[in-house]
């Protein structure tokens, strides 16, 4: 059996689509070059803002990415993947567009949570204001039975204020300011109910890890990754 190329859809942010990228590679079992798979990679940070679009405040973003997407079917891509949660909110536009198969991060990561830990009924959402807005991912989460808790108004404005320092000024000296901003809501999340916390953006994962938190964080590039990997037709590394 072929294996397949991958697709990914990136540039929002670009550091998002390089963590992407290396969680491929670091997923992969490969003794050699010759054992990765194939990716062609288009990394366009000049889409239109996802947020600002679902919110009715700026230009939809489904143009570009439908460029983008058949630009990456012509250079040989059998599938796409998109690093950008937010992004999904137009999946089903972006699938009439879009001549080649996209592979579904809200799949992903409600799939892992039911395989890997299927007692968690409870779960705290960290994503931008669209995605919450959109309401798309709390309904692929609730087809399988997973209850969604988002933030309080106050602390949701936290959320994106931690996401776009991530994108325009991530340092190491401010990294633990915004690792703290994030870690109070994450708080309020557990102390509502939330038996894990989806980092629901991906710009997250950048500065919050699983050692930081004292329930499962469910990385949601890291899951992304690892569906591509047996989309393409590999097994990815056993998880420890």
């Amino acid at each position: 059996m072929r294996e397949k190329i991958v697709g990914i859809l990136g540039g929002m942010g670009p550091e998002a689509t390089l963590y992407c990228f290396d969680q491929i590679i670091r997923n992969t079992i490969a003794k050699n070059d010759q054992e990765h798979l194939r990716l062609i990679i288009d990394s366009n940070p000049k889409v239109p803002d996802r947020t600002a679009a679902i919110l009715g405040k700026g230009e939809s973003p489904v143009p570009v990415l439908v460029n983008s997407g058949n630009a990456l079917m012509k250079a040989g891509a059998d599938f796409i993947i998109i690093p950008c949660v937010s992004a999904h909110a137009f999946l089903n536009e972006l699938k009439k567009g879009i001549k080649i198969p996209i592979l579904s991060l809200f799949d992903a990561v409600t799939e892992f949570i039911k395989q890997n830990h299927p007692t968690i009924n409870y779960i705290g959402m960290l994503a931008t204001t669209g995605t919450i807005h959109s309401g798309a991912f709390k309904k692929r989460l609730e087809q399988d039975n997973i209850i969604t808790y988002t933030p309080s108004e106050e602390d949701q404005k936290k959320v994106m204020e931690a996401i776009y320092d991530i994108k325009s000024v991530l340092t190491i000296a401010n990294r633990e300011k915004i690792k703290e901003k994030l870690l109070k809501v994450v708080n309020n999340l557990i102390e509502k109910g939330a038996q894990g916390i989806i980092a629901g953006c991906t710009e997250i994962p950048l500065v919050l890890k699983q050692k930081d938190l004292s329930i499962p964080l469910f990385d949601s590039i890291f899951i992304l990754a690892r569906a591509a990997i047996k989309e393409a037709g590999l097994k990815p590394l056993e998880l420890s």
